[in-house]
């Protein structure tokens, strides 16, 4: 029997839309009812629709077993509606109870994210706290779903409001309820989101809920310990856990073990493997990605390569990852032939390596030294049908701005751009540090305006690169006002900015500046890196504040930062500055026992420190405990020890180190030839310290370098200090003036002086000299015949 033909709306329903509503109610019904109702039907009535009527048809029992028709015409009436009817969460809210009824919650989910995301005003949250005791069966699965929706749209904390309500209520939210709401708080960056996630499962697992956790509630909560470094409170999550019916896992092992090697407790990871095997639990594939990762980045690479075959006898062979990690690390210590060997036992694994392996390669070859091994792993890239991205191409265009070949940088861009990659802000930051370095300022802003024509915006990196070039240029005036300026002029101020100023300060001896701008870092919430740390540090021991800079080590532990080398060797230096040695081996074994692991740079500042302060033998035994441990030494080593054996007269001992320091092919220079040539001067061996200075020069073993004074050999980076680069350049002028007169003494006590100053001296001017003494050491010798 066919229906009879729906009434359009006539002109009396316009004019008294109040005696027709109940029509057309009825009406819209059975046209919404239909097997394949057309929306398009509903044109007609938009101008009669009330929102009693809208909410009427949501909520209409008749609809309530159409869902997907309900749907069709929610989102209808969203598009075709005046806002006023659609912005408010009522329409929603009558929606809902059906689709729960026909268990369509990810329908009933996506249209309350949907909704939330636009809620600025939060009103869908202001009706969902609204004191309503009616029908608590049919609130529990909108609450549920609610606080999903909240912690999807990232903002738990509404979430955590809407489950305060449930247990108000005494409404028990599901297991995955709980799950999602603490996993939204613990990972949202809020000071006091954690302690909010522990109150949560406080409260689910009161008596008044009684909602059972299982180890993926605590596997949350002792992530959220991890995030805020408070590892003692998250091993004992893992006690209590079977207190609640539920075991560890091994993501609950894994959550710890990556949040220590992280930080570098490797000694506490350890015994939490040990711990985590007694509980019957084996490492998977994520705990040696874990252990290796935290090795590699600590440049532990014995140890990591040994996780490596524990993985392979465990029958969990190493995947690309595990290897590419690897490599970097061996890559970032420049044992490039280690990284090389990896790439080969990969392939014999069948690995085959991907482009991330190769500029990873590519890029530990430029940075070694090896450009030409650098090219032909490109060309292999090509042969084995790698294609090179974007990174490849970055890699190269950065060696050859370090080489200071821009022509063929800029050629690297044009190839870069046939391959289909364009040049990205890497690229461009890369091409305007390079004119930066070389003071071509007006080409660096060149590439600055193209990059706004390529639509890319200047990073942080291109702000920093500028910073850096005027710091170095000491025009730190400038380079504050730039960094004040920045935000408006489109750029992201990060803590690199401010350490490239506040290094800029130090340098100048304006630490007042460098600390107010330190302070003033922290106000605007931008939280320093390891790096900026580091600088800060340096610069407080270099002005004799050692102390103020272990508040500043104690300052960055708490903010759950890693130190590294360069950290603990400043603060030790800055001790051995200051003449407190024995608090500076002090803090040298508290940090061993802390997983620090010293290095040459440590032992030269150890050495350097005893021998300024008398301690010769203490310096010795040192030096011969390192050497006895296999550990690497080099040129400094040796030197150290010489002085101080040359400034206790032991003249023997010092020239059986020389022999040793030339076996081992690490010297000597020049610096090693003026500290034995100035001992022996200064003891009235005149006639000795010439020959042994002849000999040096006759046989070439004085090496391209300058002559350094001890205060210059820099122990923290092995580079030369451009401190005194004018005292240096007026000193080597004048002794070579002296030379060229002939006055080769007077000379040599200008060389004296500007070694007990700490300025170096140029090798063609020490060589000068050295070639006077020489000759006029030969014509004293044939008159005397």
């Amino acid at each position: 029997m066919n229906k009879p033909p729906l009434t359009s709306p006539t002109t009396d329903t316009a004019t008294n839309p109040q005696s027709t509503q109940p029509h057309l109610l009825k009406t819209l019904t059975e046209l919404l009812s239909r097997d394949r109702a057309s929306l398009e039907a509903l044109t007609p009535y938009v101008k009669n629709l009330t929102q009693p009527i809208l909410l009427s048809l949501l909520s209409s029992k008749t609809l309530a077993q159409r869902p997907n028709t309900l749907l069709s015409f929610f989102k209808w009436a969203q598009a075709h509606l005046p806002s006023s009817l659609t912005q408010s969460p009522l329409p929603l809210l009558s929606l809902l109870p059906s689709l729960f009824q026909l268990l369509k919650y990810k329908d009933a989910k996506s249209l309350l994210v949907s909704f939330i995301r636009s809620d600025r005003q939060h009103t869908l949250h202001s009706h969902i706290l609204k004191p309503n005791n009616k029908n608590r069966g049919g609130l529990k699965p909108l609450l549920d779903t609610c606080i999903g929706a909240y912690v999807e749209c990232g903002q738990p904390h509404l979430a955590a409001q809407v489950f305060s309500k449930m247990k108000r209520l005494g409404i028990q939210p599901n297991l995955l309820t709980c799950n999602t709401l603490i996993n939204g708080l613990v990972r949202h960056p809020s000071s006091h989101s954690i302690s909010l996630a522990n109150q949560v499962f406080k409260d689910m697992t009161s008596s008044v809920l009684g909602v059972k956790p299982n180890s993926n509630t605590i596997n949350l909560l002792i992530y959220g310990c991890c995030l805020e470094n408070k590892f003692r409170d998250a091993l004992d999550w893992v006690s209590k856990m079977e207190g609640f019916g539920c075991k560890p896992d091994n993501v609950t092992y894994n959550t710890i073990l990556d949040a220590l090697c992280k930080k570098g407790r490797l000694n506490e990871a350890r015994d939490l493997l040990l711990d985590m095997k007694n509980k019957g639990l084996f490492p998977n594939r994520n705990t040696y990605h874990i252990l290796v990762c935290g090795y590699c980045r600590l440049g532990w690479l014995k140890e990591a390569t040994k996780v490596i075959e524990l993985m392979t006898q465990n029958n969990l062979l190493p995947d690309i990852w595990t290897y590419n990690m690897l490599i970097n690390g061996f890559c970032n210590e420049g044992k490039l032939d280690e990284a090389l060997r990896l790439r080969s036992e990969m392939e014999n694994l069948k690995l085959l390596p991907d482009v991330v392996t190769y500029n990873t390669l590519i890029n530990g070859c430029f940075e070694k030294g090896s450009s030409s091994k650098a090219f032909e792993l490109v060309d292999e890239m090509n042969e084995k049908g790698v294609k090179p991205d974007a990174v490849t191409h970055n890699v190269i265009i950065k060696w050859y701005c370090k080489e200071g070949k821009i022509d063929e940088a800029s050629k690297t861009v044009g190839k870069m751009e046939e391959s289909g990659f364009s040049p990205d802000c890497v690229t461009f930051n890369t091409l305007i540090n390079k004119h930066c370095k070389a003071g071509n300022m007006g080409e660096a802003f060149r590439m600055m305006d193209e990059m706004n024509k390529k639509g890319l915006k200047m990073n942080s990196v291109t702000l920093n690169t500028i910073l850096h070039t005027l710091c170095g240029e000491k025009k730190l005036n400038e380079a504050y006002a730039l960094l004040n300026s920045a935000r408006k002029r489109g750029y992201f101020i990060d803590e690199v900015s401010y350490g490239t100023l506040i290094t800029g300060y130090f340098k100048v001896d304006q630490a007042d500046r460098a600390l107010r701008l330190w302070d003033e870092m922290k106000e605007k919430q931008i939280i320093p890196s390891i790096i900026t740390y580091n600088t800060i540090i340096r610069g407080q021991c270099h002005s004799g504040k050692t102390e103020q800079a272990i508040d500043k080590l104690n300052e960055l532990l708490q903010g759950g930062l890693l130190p590294d080398e360069i950290t603990y060797n400043t603060i030790i230096h800055g001790y051995c500055r200051e003449g407190q040695v024995e608090k500076a081996f002090q803090f040298h074994n508290k940090m061993v026992e802390n997983s620090f692991k010293p290095n040459v740079f440590t032992c030269n500042i150890l050495l350097i420190g005893l021998c300024r302060e008398g301690m010769l033998e203490k310096a010795l035994k040192l030096f011969n405990t390192w050497i006895s441990k296999g550990k690497t030494i080099d040129a400094v080593t040796y030197n150290t020890i010489i002085s101080g054996l040359c400034k206790e007269g032991r003249f023997e001992d010092a020239f059986d180190l020389l022999s040793e320091m030339e076996d081992k092919k690490l010297g000597p220079d020049s610096y090693t030839c003026n500290i034995i040539h100035g001992a022996l001067t200064n003891v009235g061996r005149i006639k000795e310290a010439d020959e042994f200075m002849s000999k040096m020069v006759e046989t070439g073993k004085l090496q391209d370098h300058p002559l350094q004074s001890e205060k210059e050999q820099s122990v923290l980076t092995n580079e030369v200090s451009e401190e005194f680069d004018a005292s240096s350049i007026a000193h080597s002028e004048q002794i070579n003036e002296l030379c060229t007169q002939g006055r080769y003494k007077d000379a040599m006590h200008i060389v004296e002086e500007t070694t007990q100053k700490g300025l170096t001296i140029n090798k063609s001017t020490f060589m000068k000299l050295m070639d006077g003494l020489i000759k006029r050491r030969k014509s004293i010798s044939k008159a005397a015949q």
